[in-house]
């Protein structure tokens, strides 16, 4: 499959190395070939290629400014939910684990409580594959990473130790509590982008899982926090 775009930003050879280099490197890209004169890329993969993760995969300088011509330009734009697709496979089974646990004595609130322990340690756990990485994605959203860097980099281990209370049943009110701040902060800055429409990466499973940031972000935050408010108030 040929996919043509155009690019702007790339002024000498060493832009049009830097943009083919990171477009080969992106997972499922065969080729991509660099015409500096025309500030156009042409990109060849067997399944088409989300925009977004193009978009995500270059520095700042260079923009995704048109579609090129090629008429399986438009193939590049996959379905929000096929981009989102590691996301919910994820969220299921937490989901499913947290039932199984419950299921022969069934409560409720250990069922919650196991879900939102189980969920920081997934996520803890792609986020701390690549800390530095998800520091600085964390920090084009997260409005206290903003002006705090050293935040980005404590966050994935703030959710371990959440883990560890919820699935130890220590401290819950103080879980609780901790997880309706930490998590209104990152959906301040989530509201902020998706109001702009601005083409970040979401860093909730860190940088190895290229998500984009949609709805579907700010969705899973705010069911954790409606979740620790229910308890909260229970």
């Amino acid at each position: 499959m040929k996919s043509t775009f155009k690019i702007s930003g790339m002024t000498c050879n060493g832009c049009k190395s830097t943009v083919e280099d990171k477009l080969s490197l992106l997972n499922g890209v065969d080729e991509a070939l660099v015409d500096l004169a025309k500030g156009e890329a042409v990109i060849y993969s067997k399944n088409p290629i989300s925009y977004s993760l193009i978009t995500n995969s270059l520095p700042s300088k260079y923009k995704i400014i048109s579609n090129g011509s090629n008429q399986d330009s438009e193939a590049i734009k996959v379905s929000k939910i096929v981009q989102l697709k590691p996301l919910f496979i994820v969220l299921g089974y937490i989901l499913v684990t947290s039932i199984l646990l419950n299921i022969k004595n069934w409560d409720s609130t250990n069922t919650m409580l196991d879900f939102m322990g189980l969920f920081f340690i997934f996520f803890s756990f792609f986020k701390i594959l690549d800390i530095k990485g998800f520091s600085m994605s964390f920090r084009m959203y997260d409005p206290l990473a903003r002006k705090v860097p050293l935040y980005g980099f404590v966050y994935p281990f703030l959710e371990v130790l959440l883990a560890i209370m919820f699935i130890t049943r220590f401290e819950v009110d103080i879980a609780l509590m901790s997880t309706i701040i930490f998590l209104g902060i990152t959906s301040i800055g989530v509201s902020q982008a998706l109001l702009k429409k601005a083409k970040i990466k979401c860093a909730c499973l860190g940088t190895t899982l290229k998500l984009p940031m949609t709805e579907a972000t700010f969705i899973e935050n705010a069911l954790m926090i409606t979740m620790a408010v229910s308890l909260i108030i229970q």
